[in-house]
């Protein structure tokens, strides 16, 4: 019997909940660290990224106005419904990171695990967040944390599933939406987790996945005036600064990128929810 040939995939952006291609058709082929082929991938340009944030701002009002419960409980069906396809997870990331089979459960277990510790924290950010403020006078001073708004993620390049889940979880439990540009060489995961984002209950156009060249869509997104802040953690050094000028220039908040890549196995902090919540003062008069 002759031996099968293998169909080849050519994977799809994930924008406004619907999987599509590229509007400009455009694809690229993507390997494993040793340069055998694992697939194609759509090549977003930048119409597809201002689509995404289109439809990330469409979904922010709706997906703010969730409740705290909710947003957690969104979060931990995300969690669940990977754990009902860890085995296909851990064989892509043992293909997309060139590992031995034996070592992906562990981090697929991880970004699970991630989702989890993430979905705890959305009825405490009000809380651990907020404040009420002592003041002199007869005023009630409180202070709120809202959710920035939309976030564009430039994902980590070489932790294609931990570190995308550890910087795309905080966005949304803190009650942004997102659009990501996936790792250039390393986006299978972030499709296929796409996938479970999409069978999940988080709704159309809180999370749009883009697969390209990260430093083809940057600077578009740096650029967007619906853009509200900027996650520099995947950002290719040699354009760094450029892109926080760029954002500087319709007044984003920006966190920029780390020196060196994190250690994403270490336990998570609340760094990166506070990154994308904003401080809101309220005063009222005591009495009425």
């Amino acid at each position: 019997m002759p031996s099968r040939i293998a169909v080849p995939k050519t994977y799809k952006l994930y924008l406004g909940g619907e999987f599509g291609r590229s509007e400009s058709g455009r694809s690229y082929p993507v390997t494993d660290p040793r340069g055998r082929f694992l697939a194609n991938a759509a090549q977003a340009s930048r119409k597809d990224a201002r689509d995404a944030v289109v439809a990330a701002r469409r979904a922010f009002g709706p997906w703010w106005g969730a409740t705290a419960y909710n947003r957690g409980q969104v979060l931990l069906r995300v969690a669940e419904v990977m754990e009902g396809r860890r085995e296909q997870f851990a064989t892509e990331l043992a293909a997309a990171e060139g590992w031995a089979l034996r070592r992906a459960p562990a981090m697929v277990d991880a970004a699970i695990d991630r989702w989890v510790w993430y979905a705890g924290w959305t009825d405490k950010i009000a809380t651990v967040f907020g404040a009420a403020n002592p003041v002199a006078g007869p005023y009630f001073c409180l202070t709120i944390p809202e959710p920035t708004g939309v976030v564009a993620v430039l994902a980590p390049q070489t932790s294609s599933l931990l570190g995308l889940v550890s910087v795309l979880a905080p966005v949304i439990a803190a009650g942004n939406t997102a659009v990501v540009v996936a790792s250039q060489n390393r986006p299978l995961p972030a499709v296929t987790l796409s996938e479970v984002l999409a069978t999940s209950d988080v709704p159309s156009g809180v999370v749009n996945v883009l697969t390209g060249r990260t430093a083809e869509l940057a600077p578009w997104l740096a650029a967007h005036d619906d853009v509200n802040a900027l996650d520099l953690c995947g950002a290719p050094a040699a354009i760094r600064a450029d892109l926080e000028a760029t954002a500087a220039g319709t007044v984003k908040r920006v966190r920029s990128a780390p020196a060196a890549e994190p250690d994403w196995t270490r336990p998570p902090d609340t760094g990166r929810l506070r990154s994308f919540v904003e401080a809101k003062t309220v005063w009222h008069p005591v009495g009425t």
